[in-house]
């Protein structure tokens, strides 16, 4: 099975920037033309596109909406995108924008039967994102931390239609650390929705550990610093991604 990297674009004030364990005084600026960031991404072969809005997602609101809709118009792909969704307006306008999928986070914990309704009125649009700190979900930009275990929250939307989880280790995320593939890997092997990693890609090996397990219910992964940074080439893991 293949597997699909998406290349993250985080949204920080109209730039393009990384967080270090979701802390946003630990921001690192990448740029500053996320759209320009979109077509790079496009460029070295990249179909798939994971963005977040960072801002929105403490405001619980789109407020880097200008600079998403820009992205949307410059990668040819399917764009995902995150932060601050929390009504069905938030998702039927990012949806009527042109975005394929839209990540729900708080709101799964928050208004779950907001989430089971979309999910069910829009097959295969809506991912539900399970932000992990020690096995616990954590919420509201990561800045909370709940007493629900993460394969609980997944659970919950087993047979809701969801498109799929979205698993993040905040611990890892940012950091380089290497991706928690075995974390990862436990929550695919208990739930029969697609998960997809996130959180701590650190080089090439968690692509090859990923796609090796794909089988087991892994979808993709989203990696963002070590593109960044130049510890992983796009194109190569795209090629690797894709068994190739």
């Amino acid at each position: 099975m293949s597997l699909i990297v998406f290349p993250a674009i985080d949204l920080k004030a109209g730039q393009v920037v990384r967080l270090a364990e979701g802390d946003m005084a630990r921001a690192t600026v990448y740029g500053d033309d996320p759209a320009d960031q979109a077509r790079k991404f496009a460029a070295a072969g990249a179909d798939h596109l994971h963005v977040v809005d960072l801002d929105g997602a403490f405001a619980g609101r789109a407020i880097n909406a200008d600079a998403v809709e820009a992205i949307i118009r410059a990668f040819p792909g399917k764009v995902q995108v995150g932060g601050g969704i929390r009504d069905r307006a938030a998702v039927d306008r990012w949806l009527g924008l042109g975005v394929d999928r839209v990540v729900i986070g708080s709101a799964a914990l928050d208004d779950p039967d907001f989430v089971r309704e979309a999910a069910r009125d829009l097959p295969g649009r809506i991912v539900v994102g399970v932000d992990a700190r020690d096995g616990f979900v954590a919420t509201h930009g990561w800045a909370d931390v709940s007493d629900v275990p993460v394969i609980e929250l997944a659970n919950r939307f087993a047979d809701a239609g969801v498109a799929a989880l979205l698993f993040t280790d905040v611990g890892r995320d940012g950091l380089l650390k290497g991706c928690n593939v075995d974390a990862t890997v436990h929550l695919a092997r208990h739930t029969n929705i697609p998960v997809i990693a996130s959180g701590g890609v650190a080089d090439l090996g968690d692509i090859l550990d990923l796609a090796r397990s794909a089988s087991e219910g892994i979808e993709g992964v989203i990696t963002g610093r070590a593109l960044y940074d130049g510890r992983l080439d796009l194109a190569e893991a795209l090629h690797v991604a894709r068994g190739r």
